[in-house]
């Protein structure tokens, strides 16, 4: 509306479709990343047998098809005009965002304190986050301001009863898988000696021949 009040309608056709390309973008990005993490579930044992099938070229078919239809309802919800279903779904995605990147910062946390309690040398590590132990700290603090502001106009000036449900309800659903998970398989808190950091590591594949290094010339 600005653009085309000062007369310019081509501003304004550019950036609908810088943001219809951005949205595109961020869809495909989010699709990708829920169609991997279903994959790695079921590999894992952690979601249905049928999702960690995949076709001839490495694509896990069945997780992309649970994943783009649930993000096919989705967008049919926010059609049909319910936008309290569709705003409930969008707010328990919002905090779901912020609690993994609190789960993030909890594992680099611990990743680098058992690190040195198992005797590694950190200057081995070809990247070294600063400002440890200051930056996961302050990262799970602010985080943790964030999530429990999230719902601050859910209570003030009046209590939303809905409103505070849907802001969060991913915090008790959390809960409930994890201690249920804990539950049902019998696991324990890893202790800082304990916690596997060889697995699956760039040093690891190398020594397996998984992957071939090659190296560097002197110009590179």
């Amino acid at each position: 509306m600005v653009f085309q009040a000062a007369g310019a309608d081509w501003a304004a056709h550019l950036m609908n479709a810088v943001v219809l390309v951005t949205v595109l973008s961020a869809g495909n990005s989010g699709l990708y990343a829920c169609t991997r993490v279903l994959w790695v579930l079921a590999k894992e044992g952690k979601a249905p047998k049928l999702l960690r099938r995949v076709t001839k070229r490495g694509v896990p078919f069945w997780a992309l098809t649970f994943t783009s239809l649930w993000s096919t309802v989705i967008f049919c919800i926010s059609l049909a005009g319910n936008q309290s279903v569709y705003l409930f779904l969008i707010n328990l995605s919002g905090l779901t965002g912020m609690g993994f990147w609190l789960g993030i910062s909890l594992c680099h946390w611990r990743f680098r304190r058992a690190y040195i309690a198992q005797g590694y040398d950190l200057s081995d590590l070809p990247y070294k986050a600063g400002f440890f132990p200051f930056g996961p700290v302050y990262a799970c603090t602010l985080l943790a301001i964030i999530i429990i502001g999230q719902g601050y106009s859910t209570i003030w000036p009046k209590f939303d009863a809905v409103g505070f449900f849907s802001t969060y309800l991913a915090i008790p659903l959390f809960l409930i898988f994890w201690l249920s998970w804990k539950f049902i398989k019998k696991t324990k808190w890893i202790k800082l000696m304990d916690i596997d950091l060889t697995t699956g590591t760039l040093l690891e594949m190398e020594r397996n021949g998984d992957i071939e290094v090659f190296p560097q010339s002197e110009n590179s």
